[in-house]
């Protein structure tokens, strides 16, 4: 979860540090502080609280007259940072990185969780080292200082095959001032390379204001930089060749382009993001054209179940992807919790095919899914947002989504964009299998082509009318969500959104299911979300839209226009462009992702950084 930012160069580095921190606060925000190197000793600062209250304490140092760390700021040029999502040990300064051994020679970042780290403190402590925080991290700052005899590379490498979990993390010694270490196992660590300057970062965004040019670190490697030089190296200590490749990110999209949050930006980015997934893939006869997918028509024909594993969101675009999935192709579709799959018996056939879902590619429940399901003998495939994540490295495919950045914790457009890639990827299933007429494939890739012009439809449209709905409910204490066959997993993540940015308890529900239960939640307090779009069973969603009416229950209908019968049993209609049924959840929810915002707002919340969560899950 946490942000490491690492630099060596020939400029004084704490404003490139902060800098970078600053990219990386969606990571975690409960604590952040740095550590600088220079003239034989290392020196940090910490801060409990976001990444304001580390440059406060900074700033606040620097007016100290005789201050022992005013010159080394001055002059430092080597130094590592961090912004922590809590895992070991409670939120405090004590538990803040950077971390330290005993005698503060050596002080590392990590991002991750060492899981054999009560193991090793017992033994260390055993040996003489004195801890002063709670954290795994400490650990690992204590078990290379104790191996190292004046070679931080060596002691690096030797601590890492003592540690086991997952996790990465930058390392500096005042005895090699010069030198940061960086590790890699299952957490994302990428390299930018500059002038007679590298960084190390968990993101390229953290340097791109600095350097476009970016080495990927695998796992299991250790690397070592200097100003002028960047090695790679394998755990067994021999040197491997890593590519250096060119990002063509615009920085403005880091930035939040005059939205109020970045969240309502990446809300507004979603045309542009399904555009940019569906694009040159779809002919406009309807036929695919996936050849960057990695897997051949022949294996795609092969295939006779598909099994999609995610977790959070991209759990729910692969709930959507089941329904059409299995409507286009005739494939069977199952869909899995990560966390759930990768605790299962494995049964897995060769002609199975298994789509993890991620849009950070280092999701860890979804990774291990991922590497079960390969090492049992299926074929996987990763739908992600990110290039050379450790998705694309677990799988046999990759079937990139072309989102772009997206800061906010919220997943927005990734949503969209990963819907999207599922809908081509079924419509190519199909097209292999022969299910479908030409006819319909065409008709069905016209309207998936359409879908950003929808999209910004509904945003030019009905923005103004969910901020009045969201005031009107901003002091609800309970959200229901209802929907039918595929509005189900739309109702779900509209559920999510509320959850996540508003804190207001929220359910979903298959509509079905209400009256086994979840109908005694009802009151005249309670405002009912319903997924009321276009459906071969729309007249059973009408009933239950009565069901709820006749409780004294507020009804919230997201409609297809034209569907006029649906006012009849809502009391706020949100309308959404006609289109194929099977495709109307790309539309559906963005209504709901607005709801969710403009109660968040109305209630005077911090909507990009929800409390106690972060963009990316890479710890279990």
């Amino acid at each position: 979860m946490c942000g490491i930012v690492g630099y060596t160069g020939s400029r004084p580095c704490r404003e490139l540090l902060l800098a970078g921190l600053g990219k990386l606060e969606y990571r975690g925000y409960d604590s952040a502080g740095l550590s600088l190197v220079g003239d034989g000793r290392i020196d940090s600062v910490h801060a409990v609280g976001k990444l304001s209250y580390l440059q406060e304490a900074v700033a606040a140092r620097d007016e100290r007259n005789g201050g022992s760390l005013a010159t080394l700021d001055a002059e430092s040029c080597a130094g590592v940072a961090h912004t922590r999502w809590a895992t070991h040990g409670r939120v405090t300064q004590e538990n803040a990185h950077p971390h330290d051994d005993a005698s503060g020679r050596v002080h590392i970042v990590m991002n991750g969780i060492i899981e054999n780290w009560a193991e090793l403190r017992r033994r260390l402590e055993s040996e003489g080292a004195v801890f002063t925080s709670e954290t795994d991290t400490e650990v690992v700052a204590h078990l290379i200082a104790s191996h190292l005899e004046g070679d931080l590379f060596g002691a690096v490498r030797r601590a890492c095959l003592e540690l086991r979990g997952h996790y990465s993390f930058v390392a500096v010694s005042a005895d090699e001032p010069d030198l940061l270490v960086g590790a890699r196992k299952e957490c994302p660590l990428v390299v930018g390379r500059g002038e007679g300057e590298n960084f190390f970062s968990s993101a390229i965004p953290a340097f791109m204001a600095e350097t476009r040019q970016v080495q990927f670190v695998e796992d299991d490697e250790i690397v070592t930089m200097t100003p002028d030089e960047v090695r790679f190296f394998d755990a067994a200590g021999k040197e491997v060749e890593r590519e250096v490749t060119e990002v063509d990110w615009d920085e403005a999209t880091a930035e939040k382009g005059g939205y109020e949050t970045f969240m309502l930006k990446e809300i507004h980015e979603q045309p542009d993001a399904i555009a940019e997934t569906v694009g040159d893939r779809l002919r406009p006869d309807g036929t695919l054209d996936l050849d960057d997918l990695g897997i051949s028509d022949e294996e795609l024909r092969s295939f006779r179940r598909v099994l999609v594993v995610a977790c959070g969101t991209s759990y729910h675009a692969g709930v959507v992807a089941r329904y059409a999935i299995e409507e286009w192709s005739g494939v069977p579709v199952g869909v899995d919790i990560a966390s759930e799959f990768r605790y299962r018996k494995p049964l897995f056939k060769t002609n199975d095919l298994v789509v993890g879902i991620t849009q950070s590619g280092e999701t860890a429940d979804t990774l291990a899914a991922m590497r079960l399901a390969r090492s049992s003998g299926a074929k996987v495939i990763a739908i992600t947002n990110v290039m050379g994540s450790q998705a694309t490295r677990d799988s046999d495919g990759v079937l990139f989504t072309r989102a772009g950045l997206e800061i906010g914790v919220a997943a927005t457009k990734t949503f969209v964009a990963q819907t999207a890639a599922m809908y081509l990827l079924g419509l190519k299933l199909a097209e292999v299998q022969g299910s479908l007429p030409p006819e319909v494939m065409a008709g069905l890739g016209s309207d998936l082509r359409a879908m950003p012009q929808h999209v910004q439809h509904i945003l030019e449209t009905q923005t103004e009318h969910l901020a009045e709905i969201g005031e009107r409910f901003r002091d609800a204490g309970f959200f229901f969500y209802l929907g039918r066959h595929i509005g189900l997993p739309i109702a779900l993540e509209g559920a999510l959104k509320m959850k996540e940015i508003s804190y207001v308890p929220s359910d979903a529900y298959a509509a079905g299911e209400m009256k086994h239960g979840p109908i005694a939640l009802l009151d005249d307090r309670t405002p009912v979300v319903c997924v009321a779009t276009d459906l071969p069973m729309l007249d059973k969603m009408l009933s239950n839209m009565a069901e709820v009416q006749a409780r004294g229950a507020h009804v919230i209908a997201v409609a297809t226009e034209g569907a006029h019968q649906v006012a009849e049993n809502a009391e706020e209609v949100v309308y959404v462009p006609r289109t194929d049924w099977l495709l109307q959840p790309l539309l559906a929810i963005v209504p709901l992702q607005l709801l969710s915002y403009y109660v968040a707002r109305a209630r005077g919340l911090n909507i990009d950084q929800p409390r106690n969560l972060a963009k990316t899950v890479t710890v279990e």
